[in-house]
């Protein structure tokens, strides 16, 4: 009898079907590779023998095989009748093509400065993936949306480190929403989304004495997407000579909080050595 079932589980119905694999509703469940890499990257530990970057790569493959660039496409040629600064995005169809070299010679404080150092020091590509012709619209946003990151980090205040990435995709997150039509959002962030949330899962399993310093970053994020201008489309090339403070003011970009020190944060979660400072002083003591 109905009264005799769990009050959270009444209402449960339990549908066939002759299919002989998994199906549902979902284009996101019926996906093995999807599936397989949420299960992996969710709830791993981390480790040496498969490095944090290399999920975002298989990542952005799996989404990319189920989207339908041409319907995403059409999407965004219907948005930039009310949003101008996407008109513009696309009408320009602007491509970055420096290298590392092109930056070294910006002043060390300047946008390309920053960025020049940290790609020497870390002896980085400018390219996270390598560069290609766009066919489309949203071929021209993913390939621009790669060539940004790194300036995205610089301009939302997120380091270079993990606690970092969370606030990039998070600041990216909000202002995508913010802006787009809720469909179209959904298509633009659906990789950051899976990608942001694996930072967030881990560290609930795995580096909970972390917990404070990633949901912090998920904060400071979150309050530069929802404050700023629309600055995923941004063309952070025409601010290269000035200074984080400055680009943020001529890009719109606001609420950033710079000043968090991630350091150690980082180096736990990524289980990297960590001087612990009160076992330094005890051990000092004795």
């Amino acid at each position: 009898m109905e009264q005799d079932i769990p009050y959270l589980l009444r209402g449960i119905t339990q549908l066939t079907t002759e299919s002989s694999t998994l199906i549902s509703s979902s284009k996101y469940l019926n996906n093995p590779a999807l599936r397989d890499w949420l299960s992996q990257e969710l709830l791993r530990r981390n480790g040496k023998d498969l490095p944090v970057p290399s999920g975002a790569f298989r990542l952005s493959q799996i989404i990319k095989d189920m989207q339908d660039f041409d319907r995403i496409s059409d999407m965004l040629e219907e948005e930039r009748k009310r949003l101008p600064e996407l008109d513009r995005f696309l009408e320009e169809g602007f491509v970055s093509t420096y290298t590392r070299d092109d930056l070294k010679h910006y002043p060390p404080e300047s946008v390309a400065g920053i960025f020049y150092k940290v790609m020497t020091e870390g002896d980085y590509q400018v390219d996270i993936v390598p560069p290609w012709e766009p066919r489309n619209h949203y071929e021209l946003y993913l390939l621009r949306s790669g060539q940004v990151h790194d300036m995205e980090h610089i301009i939302t205040g997120g380091p270079f480190d993990s606690p970092g990435e969370v606030v990039t995709a998070f600041a990216r997150l909000e202002n995508v929403h913010k802006y787009f039509s809720p469909e179209l959002a959904s298509e633009l962030t659906v990789m950051g989304f899976f990608g942001a949330f694996r930072f967030l899962t881990r560290t609930v399993l795995h580096y909970p004495q972390v917990w404070h310093d990633m949901f912090g970053a998920m904060e400071r994020g979150r309050r530069v997407g929802k404050a700023s201008d629309l600055f995923v489309l941004a063309r952070y090339e025409d601010v290269f000579h000035l200074t984080p403070a400055e680009a943020r003011k001529v890009l719109g970009i606001r609420e950033v909080d710079d000043t968090v020190d991630t350091t150690r944060a980082h180096r736990i979660w990524n289980e990297l050595p960590v001087e612990d400072e009160e076992i330094t002083r005890a051990e000092a003591a004795e």
